[in-house]
């Protein structure tokens, strides 16, 4: 299960920037091979047409080129919301237990990462076109649920019971920047930082029950949250998928 409360770009993030940059010729492999790789020991690719068995994540990367790959796009999705998943129903199963997944264009395959301590398995399934909101509009819906889960929590008293919480709330501005290769729009980076906050600011509130009294305040808690964390990952999703990219 991927990790979005890290602050840190997550593997299928990390494989969509720089597995797409690869493609498009504007980094060599050893600087592909770092970036994905990031804190993991190993990532392999298993399951694609013509392979036997596992392959290193570069030989993969290189069959999928070879198979008409043109760029790859990632996806956060979450129980009863499949966001950036088009299917088949296997794939989107299998993202939605893992929490991430990439789909590489041209292809018809996605990749969904299973990890194993600190190894990554990529296992290649068939998957369909999807679709996705534009960067514009997975900004805007970022900004409103920040303002609503704000107001929100504020009028449960988020400072008394997450007083971390009430501070990241009150200190949007200060976060880590993110490492993105050539092509990346700009724009897209700062929405993928601003969508990773988000989803770190709900599982810090979410981190144990504070100070609820009881089940119904837990899940007022929860409600407050909801929207914040499906816009964090919508905005991360759209940062990280090409195909909505805006133009250089």
């Amino acid at each position: 299960m991927t990790d979005l409360a890290s602050g840190h770009l997550p593997a299928a993030a990390r494989l969509a920037w720089w597995g797409t940059s690869w493609l498009r010729g504007h980094v060599v492999t050893d600087l592909l091979l770092d970036a994905v790789l990031g804190p993991d020991a190993t990532h392999v690719v298993a399951g694609l047409p013509g392979a036997e068995g596992t392959e290193t994540l570069v030989a993969g990367l290189a069959r999928l080129r070879s198979l008409g790959a043109s760029y790859v796009g990632a996806a956060f999705p979450a129980e009863g919301d499949p966001l950036g998943l088009g299917g088949p129903r296997e794939f989107n199963a299998e993202a939605l237990e893992e929490g991430e997944a990439v789909v590489v264009a041209g292809t018809g395959l996605g990749l969904v990462p299973q990890r194993t301590g600190a190894a990554i398995a990529w296992r290649a399934i068939p998957a369909e076109r999807r679709q996705l909101p534009d960067v514009g509009e997975a900004d805007r819906e970022l900004r409103s649920a920040l303002v609503e889960s704000a107001n929100a929590l504020a009028g449960l008293d988020v400072a008394q019971w997450r007083p971390e919480v009430a501070d990241r709330l009150m200190n949007l501005r200060h976060r880590e920047p993110l490492a993105a290769p050539p092509g990346v729009p700009g724009r897209c980076v700062e929405l993928a930082a601003r969508g990773l906050q988000a989803t770190e600011i709900v599982a810090l509130a979410l981190e144990d029950d504070g100070g609820a009294l009881s089940s119904y305040e837990i899940e007022r808690r929860r409600s407050a949250l909801t929207p914040l964390d499906r816009a964090g990952r919508r905005a991360l999703t759209a940062a990280c998928s090409p195909e909505v990219w805006p133009p250089a």
